[in-house]
């Protein structure tokens, strides 16, 4: 029996709990499949999927060889955990991705996804230094606005208030940053002087540098919308964490698998991680994966038996979640996703740069295939808009009219109001010109309902 939209809808009011999501609302939009660039929803209307899913369908929707890769894997081993032993799908995809990876990284240990992958990263580093007889340091400076999870740990580390608030008491010994965000930087005026990142060396100080385990930085930071680092950030945060001889966590969950216009954030910034945790992109959603890549120096102490690392998950390494990471890289690689984003970024970045004439566009930022547009009352004087007119205009009007115009993307003010764009990495000049149409429509009548 093939359920109608009515009742599929009444369904999930009944029994579904939506994620990061009021479960009030009336208006629902159920999705039923997807090809490409595409999604099509139960009453057969077609979106652009502005975000691939969540940062996540790299290769794009509906690709039958990584269906087919996922079935077959199940025929001939659906599960077996890789706690002492092991399978060949997982040890493939270990040995692939660090031939992917920075040199330094030739070790990985898989999750089921990334907030997992983070607390992951943060065990990992508190049990290091123990295992090497610095016990203290236990803590961890990120930045402010920064999404780094929910999972507890994960939350911790997290710094957007909003998310945060409602669970505190979190997990102690956690610090916040300023994020690298030029249009508002509280630094600088005319030239960078990377006091941004000399911020995170002051809580460093202050805190103590022997208690410090690890400092946890996005490539390209989401939260706050698609905050670019500045030349040399990456390299001075780098060269605090190694003064200071604290680890550096490369928190890759979005930016890896060419979101960035390279197979990882690190390579397309120039720096090195101590860990690098990674999601999404693995598998491009086909399957639920996630990992943390660990530098010869991390895991030296668990290879030479001075310590174990007593941490793990049922679903870690699940070998269909692996074969599908596998297929998934062979069609990466095929058609050489990062370069192709790294071919279009700019053509990509002038679709969105055309809709500086509209009033309410003050910034447009980002790289790759992550960007975003910050909205302003007025973008002479970068006037913030009012907390009424978040609600109203931007939730209220902005993220729905977009997805009336057949364009699924993010309305977010969780730090200022910005609308995000990660299409997926199979994306090209028609549909920037699509992602251009719409937002134009709905950006230009959202200056029409503030000005008046």
């Amino acid at each position: 029996m093939t359920l109608s939209t009515d009742e599929l809808v009444d369904l999930a009011r009944k029994h579904l709990w939506l994620h990061m999501a009021p479960q009030t609302g009336d208006a629902m939009t159920v999705i039923e499949r997807g090809e490409g660039c595409y999604l099509w929803d139960t009453e057969g209307r077609r979106y652009l999927d502005g975000l691939a899913g969540l940062f996540t369908v790299n290769v794009g929707h509906g690709r039958a060889d990584i269906a087919a890769a996922a079935t077959a894997q199940a025929g001939d081993l659906a599960y077996f955990p890789i706690w002492s032993n092991a399978h060949p799908r997982a040890i493939e995809l270990a040995a692939r991705l660090c031939d992917l990876a920075p040199d330094n990284l030739n070790r990985v240990f898989f999750t089921s996804g990334g907030s997992e992958a983070v607390d992951t990263a943060w065990k990992l580093a508190r049990n290091h230094f123990k295992a090497i007889g610095q016990p203290q340091r236990t803590k961890v400076v990120a930045r402010h606005y920064a999404y780094h999870g929910t999972t507890m740990g994960a939350l911790s580390i997290t710094g957007v208030p909003e998310i945060r608030n409602q669970f505190e008491p979190l997990i102690p010994g956690v610090f916040h940053a300023q994020p690298a965000y030029p249009y508002r930087c509280a630094f600088c005026d005319n030239a960078c002087s990377l006091q941004c990142a000399n911020y995170i060396e002051r809580i460093v100080l202050a805190e103590g540098p022997e208690t410090i385990a690890a400092v946890f930085v996005e490539p390209v930071q989401n939260t706050g919308g698609s905050l670019v680092p500045p030349e040399g950030y990456m390299q001075r945060v780098r060269e605090i964490c190694d003064e200071h001889g604290i680890l550096l966590v490369s928190d890759e969950v979005i930016c890896a698998f060419g979101r960035v216009g390279a197979w990882f954030g690190a390579q397309r910034f120039d720096y090195e991680a101590d860990i690098l945790t990674f999601a999404k992109g693995v598998t491009s959603g086909y399957a639920p994966l996630g990992g943390a890549l660990v530098s010869d120096r991390v895991a030296e102490p668990f290879l030479d038996g001075r310590a174990d690392f007593l941490h793990g998950f049922t679903f870690g390494g699940h070998p269909v979640s692996c074969a599908v990471a596998l297929a998934n890289l062979d069609v990466m690689e095929r058609e050489d996703l990062p370069g192709r984003v790294r071919d279009n970024e700019a053509l990509f970045r002038s679709e969105l740069d055309a809709l500086s004439d509209i009033p309410i566009v003050g910034d447009i930022r980002g790289i790759g295939y992550f960007y975003s547009i910050e909205l302003v009352r007025n973008r002479a004087t970068r006037e913030h808009l009012s907390e009424r007119e978040c609600r109203e205009v931007l939730k209220g009007f902005v993220g729905p009219r977009l997805l009336d115009l057949g364009l699924i993307c993010r309305a977010d003010d969780r730090a200022e109001p910005v609308v995000v764009l990660s299409p997926p990495l199979v994306a090209g000049p028609d549909e920037f010109a699509e992602i251009g149409r719409a937002l134009r429509t709905a950006l230009s009548e959202a200056a029409e309902r503030i000005a008046s």
